[in-house]
């Protein structure tokens, strides 16, 4: 244990893996973004059904990303002596009623209003996944479990939106957040009956954000991290019209892309644990490089559809590896406010979701969807660089 100790991993942790606790956390994060994705195969009818436009209902994407971004920062603070376990069930509890009020919403103010609660979970629940997370297994097996807790995206990428399209057609697009209140009912229950009692380690106050963001290094990697966030959602936001317009692909084409893209996703965030468990620099290092070079290789090499299908899924094998590296990186920066850490870097991720889709927007205006894949391929090349060289100084090879 010492090795970790020194590493950085806080040497309070079990001696014994709390396997099914860390899965209930990851149905969490499942339940959770599929609702965040639900909206998007579901605008139209959504629109339709409340009657206003698909630019009013997209709103509801909106609110909860700026609300999840706040809650982000706040939760530790608000929540401070609180048992986890109690914070933790709370945040479902909330995605259970956000499920429900949409799914029951007469207008678009309480589509809102609900979305709002999503947002509210989904910061909180992950400004302390990890720090959770890290308290269940011993250190040798964090990587691991930091890997299993990040599948849940992968695997919510997968399905919310293709499951959500083929419910809405067959029974309306309300039956859909019926069902996905439903998961969050089992994750509850999962969480009651698996989640440990789990006291609040530090009194974490709106000061703590500040001390943790100025310690050594800090700066630097949060702004690599929001870099290489950016830089992947810059592309991804244009993935579509590249793959239409360069590539040539239709729309089942694209939607086979896309799944082989969610896969590969998976199976990256699976192998990230692996690799972590040997070095957290040579991940953080290799994952944007092979970002940045499937980007720029897409832009300025003449490819066929089957070379387009294979960078897509090493596309989204190397961004397996960016959610579970950064948090990984996070909680050895600051092992002792892991809280605070966490809600640091989901913030970080909202702000480059939110920039990486507005840059990539201007650029698109100028110079099209080469410009941008040109543009966020070097970004993330450079950025490497720069991880490589500074931001990951202090850690393992």
């Amino acid at each position: 244990m010492s090795d970790y100790a020194e590493r950085g991993w806080p040497t309070a942790l079990p001696e014994k893996a709390a396997w099914p606790a860390v899965f209930s956390l990851t149905l969490g994060v499942f339940s959770l973004v599929t609702a965040e994705f639900l909206p998007a195969s579901l605008l139209t009818p959504m629109a339709s059904g409340l009657h206003v436009t698909e630019g009013l209902a997209g709103q509801a994407v909106t609110a909860t990303a700026v609300v999840a971004l706040v809650a982000a920062l706040l939760v530790a603070v608000v929540t401070r002596g609180l048992d986890r376990r109690l914070v933790m069930m709370g945040f479902s509890l909330l995605l259970i009623a956000s499920n429900l009020l949409v799914a029951i919403a007469p207008n678009l103010l309480l589509l809102l209003l609900a979305r709002v609660l999503l947002g509210i979970a989904l910061g909180g629940f992950w400004s302390m996944a990890t720090a959770v997370a890290i308290r269940l297994v011993p250190p040798p097996l964090v990587p691991r479990a930091l890997s299993i807790l990040f599948s849940g995206v992968s695997v919510a990428t997968i399905v919310a939106v293709p499951l959500g399209s083929y419910l809405s057609g067959l029974y309306g697009w309300r039956s859909v957040f019926f069902f996905a209140a439903a998961i969050g009912l089992v994750t509850l229950l999962c969480q009651m009956a698996f989640l440990p009692r789990l006291a609040s380690n530090h009194a974490a106050r709106l000061e703590t954000l500040v001390e943790v963001l100025m310690r050594p290094g800090m700066r630097l990697g949060v702004l690599c991290s929001v870099l290489v966030f950016g830089g992947h959602f810059a592309l991804f936001t244009y993935v579509r019209p590249f793959l239409e317009t360069i590539a040539g692909v239709g729309a089942n084409g694209i939607a086979l892309l896309l799944l082989g893209f969610g896969l590969a996703n998976f199976l990256g965030t699976m192998l990230a644990g692996i690799l972590l468990e040997r070095s957290l620099r040579l991940t953080l290092t290799v994952a944007p490089l092979a970002i940045g070079a499937v980007g720029l290789g897409l832009a300025v090499l003449p490819l066929g559809l089957p070379a387009h299908a294979a960078m897509v899924a090493l596309w989204g094998m190397a961004f397996g590896a960016v959610p579970v590296g950064w948090s990984t990186w996070m909680a050895r920066s600051a092992p002792d406010e892991t809280e605070s850490g966490g809600g640091i870097l989901v913030a970080a991720v909202q702000i480059s979701i939110a920039a990486g889709a507005a840059l990539g927007g201007s650029i698109f205006s100028f110079s099209g969807v080469i410009g941008v894949f040109a543009t966020g391929g070097t970004v993330l090349l450079v950025t490497t660089a720069v991880v490589f060289a500074r931001a990951t100084r202090s850690l393992p090879r």
